[in-house]
This record gives C-alpha cells, sequence and structure tokens, in this order.
C-alpha cells in the first residue's frame, strides 16, 4: 500500500521566541532549554545528531549523547577509529541537533572539533558501568564483523582478561569537543511561520540574529 506520508501533518502551537527572550550567552540560552526538557520527562534529552564529514565532503550524520559542556564546548565521547573519528581527523568541523518533539524545540550548532584532554577522557571513563568500560575495549567501531556471536565473544573474553582488576580507557576511545561558532534556537510556531534566533560570533562577542522560518 503506498503511503501517504505527504498527508502527515502537525500544527504547532508554541509560545513564541523573540530576542528579547533569550540570554545575550547562547550557553545559558541552551542551558535554560536543556533544563526544560530535561523536567519535562523527555526521553533521552542529551540525545543530538552529529554530523561530520571527511576529505571526500560526503556528509554522514548520527545520534551521540552530548556527556559535558566544558571550556565553552560541548563534549562526547566515541571509539577514535569510528568513521566519524576518521571523518572528524580529516576535517575537524561539524554539528549538533538536539531535537525536542515534546516541547516543539530544536538547537542547531556549529563548530570546531577536536578531541578532549586525556584527562576528561579518563575521568569520564571511569564513571562508566564495568561492562560499559569494557565494551569500549570490545567493538571495534564502524568495522564489519561476521556476526553478532562474534561481537559477544569478544565481550566475553575481555570481561575474563579484566577480571578482578578495573579496565583502564583503551586508547583509542575517548572524548571530543565541538566549539560552537553559530547556535540556532528554533521553536515550532503555527502555519510553519517558526521562531529561529541565531547567535555567532563576531569578533569574539556572540551577536543575535532572527532568521526567516
Amino acid at each position: 500500500m503506498k503511503k501517504k506520508y505527504n498527508e502527515i501533518r502537525n500544527e504547532y502551537q508554541s509560545k513564541k521566541l523573540s530576542k528579547k527572550d533569550v540570554h545575550a550567552d547562547p550557553f545559558q540560552q541552551f542551558v535554560q532549554w536543556m533544563d526544560e526538557a530535561i523536567k519535562a520527562g523527555i526521553k533521552e534529552p542529551t540525545a543530538m545528531s552529529l554530523a561530520t564529514t571527511g576529505k571526500n565532503l560526503l556528509p554522514t550524520n548520527r545520534i551521540v549523547l552530548l556527556k559535558e559542556i566544558q571550556n565553552q564546548g560541548f563534549i562526547f565521547f566515541t571509539n577514535y577509529e569510528s568513521k566519524k573519528g576518521y571523518q572528524l581527523a580529516e576535517n575537524p568541523y561539524g554539528s549538533l541537533l538536539f531535537f525536542w518533539p515534546e516541547l516543539e524545540r530544536q538547537i542547531r550548532i556549529q563548530g570546531r572539533i577536536e578531541k578532549t584532554s586525556k584527562e576528561i577522557s579518563d575521568n569520564y571513563y571511569l564513571t562508566r558501568p564495568a561492562k560499559r568500560r569494557i565494551g569500549a575495549w570490545a567493538s571495534p567501531q564502524s568495522q564489519e564483523i561476521p556476526n553478532r556471536k562474534y561481537l559477544e565473544e569478544l565481550q566475553t573474553e575481555y570481561e575474563k582478561k579484566f577480571e578482578g582488576k578495573p579496565p583502564q580507557r583503551p586508547d583509542n576511545w575517548g572524548g571530543f569537543i565541538l566549539m560552537p561558532y553559530t547556535f540556532e534556537f528554533w521553536q515550532g510556531r503555527p502555519n510553519r511561520l517558526h521562531d529561529r534566533i541565531e547567535y555567532y560570533l563576531d569578533d569574539c562577542d556572540w551577536k543575535l540574529r532572527r532568521l526567516a522560518p
């Protein structure tokens, strides 16, 4: 049966968003919206779509989790030998997208991405549950594997290897930090006349402007 996707519509009813409604500092505005998403009970409020490109300029995106905001940047963790890891080594720029449909909101953030310090990676790694720490050793992320059993056997192998001692962070796993040069806060409005407020860096100062929907 042919799906009538063009008939799927959702009318947004949220309150307006204007330049006078937001903080002068986009990080403070982000924290406010994140806090409201958490209080609203949204499942996985820290989930964000990360878009990257390598030297071939072909874009790829995937969902990762925001873990920290430090040093004017957004931190996530991954295998450095994953596809995104290789792409970021070739082209250290990317964008993040948070989408909270329950609040009729999204946030887009663009910036330069680099590895975090080893200290940040080590500190976060030690907060992970033991099996997830071992999973960082066991998963050859983004590489082809023959089947699910192969992955489970690797996990079991590393569990035996680290039995009785806490695993240390593998060198090929750690943090990335995105340092923004633009933020866009999007609030759904009726008739697709959405509110869009953009922050952009101008000579090290954050400036505001409204964008057409």
